[in-house]
């Protein structure tokens, strides 16, 4: 394996900048554990206050932190619920914006799963519900076909 080709007109760092990075603001909204599993639990389906701090083993006030970083960032929606005889509280649901990192997770999951886990293996499987079989993310090209990363080019917008 090998890295990205560089197009001409990137091999000329200085003609792109790297501040307007897509992978860098990213990470500036995703990028600690704690909110990046807060998205896996709200993935798998979590959207009350305590469940994502006990699940996700943070502090309340790390969870508040990141609910609401994650919140401002459009990622969740914060919507009132209550339950009989309760006060009003809040859950966090996940919006599309949100769930469109589902493969972000997913891939990291993988990557987890194949490097870090070792002799025991993954811990859980993430399985299409109709069919029972595992999902895998791949990077794939028009024809459908998995990509190597050999066989990728990095070339600025038209």
């Amino acid at each position: 394996m090998s890295a990205i080709q560089l197009d001409d007109v990137l091999a000329d760092r200085s003609r792109w900048k790297t501040s307007r990075c897509s992978i860098g603001k990213a990470m500036e909204v995703v990028g600690t554990r704690s909110a990046i599993l807060i998205l896996r639990e709200a993935l798998y389906g979590t959207t009350r206050f305590d469940d994502f701090a006990q699940r996700v083993g943070i502090t309340q006030a790390v969870a508040a932190t990141r609910l609401k970083d994650l919140t401002a960032a459009g990622l969740l929606d914060k919507q009132p619920y209550q339950e009989p005889g309760q006060r009003t509280r809040y859950e966090y649901i996940l919006t599309e914006k949100g769930a469109d990192l589902l493969p972000v997770v997913m891939a990291l999951m993988q990557w987890g799963d194949k490097h870090l886990q070792g002799a025991e293996g993954a811990p859980l499987s993430v399985v299409e519900a109709a069919t029972g079989e595992p999902i895998r993310v791949e990077v794939r090209g028009a024809d459908g076909a998995v990509t190597d990363v050999s066989e990728l080019r990095l070339q600025l917008p038209s």
